[in-house]
């Protein structure tokens, strides 16, 4: 398998498929670069080159003791663009993926990177506090932190079955394949990194990343995403943003790239090419 090795020694796996443009996909918690399916192979026949690894801890990446926070997230990703001698990239980042792209192209980006995307992104920060009073009470996180420590399967299997493609509700399409998927990514990695990940994604603040930024980004939603509401992430994301653009979903959920793949491939095409 295809790995390159951190300054601390961790293997990172990655993918790297087709020439061109490159196009970076990181993926969201507990999951792996496999939740890039559908937008690796749409891309890869447009003639982009795709690139997804797994976050250390995740996937097939080594399940390291420690490195579980952006800072480092993000400092890996620098070690792989620097293997791959990526320039002129996009990165796109789903979830807290979106919060690895947001530090990365914020702290070690420059000259390397032309575009962003965040989609259902968790910037700029989602606990809440005195100074972010709208955003979700820190019992929420709790409460993951609480049922992965009990019972990793059973959490692995209640997120995606209900809230992540807002299978939850009335009416919604649900596919047995992509539960099963999602449980299959989330047991492939660690236990402690996806438990301290949750403080990785949920207490980040990523403010002045976002402020710092000065590359195109485009911010992607849907408003029925009930992982990370939309009211404290994208809509304020695009407030400082200085070259942002904002698209907003009706209806969809939080994994939209899954459940609408032609909704989000042809706006990503679209926004690549702009």
């Amino acid at each position: 398998m295809p790995t390159i090795t951190t300054d601390d020694g961790a293997e990172i796996f990655y993918k790297d498929w087709g020439s061109g443009q490159p196009i970076v996909f990181h993926h969201g918690w507990p999951l792996s670069a496999d939740d890039w399916d559908a937008q690796m192979l749409f891309f890869l026949a447009q003639g982009y080159r795709v690139i997804a690894h797994d976050r250390r801890g995740h996937g097939r990446s080594s399940q390291t003791s420690g490195g579980h926070e952006m800072d480092t997230y993000a400092a890996d990703v620098a070690v792989l663009a620097r293997h791959l001698d990526l320039k002129d990239a996009i990165h796109v980042g789903h979830s807290t993926g979106g919060g690895e792209v947001t530090r990365y192209v914020a702290r070690h980006g420059k000259g390397r990177v032309a575009k962003a995307v965040l989609i259902g992104a968790v910037p700029p920060i989602m606990v809440k506090s005195d100074k972010n009073p709208e955003g979700l009470p820190i019992e929420v996180f709790d409460g993951f932190r609480a049922g992965l420590a009990a019972n990793r399967a059973q959490l692995f299997r209640d997120v995606p079955t209900g809230p992540f493609y807002g299978y939850n509700r009335p009416g919604a399409k649900i596919s047995e394949g992509v539960i099963d998927n999602w449980w299959r990514q989330g047991m492939m990695g660690a236990a402690n990194a996806h438990y301290e990940c949750i403080k990785a994604f949920s207490e980040t603040d990523f403010t002045e990343d976002l402020k710092a930024i000065d590359v195109p980004v485009l911010v992607m939603h849907g408003d029925d995403d009930q992982i990370v509401p939309i009211a404290d992430a994208a809509l304020k994301s695009i407030k400082l943003l200085k070259h942002g653009t904002l698209k907003v979903y009706p209806g969809l959920p939080h994994g939209l790239c899954t459940t609408h793949p032609e909704v989000a491939n042809a706006d990503l095409l679209e926004f690549f090419r702009s």
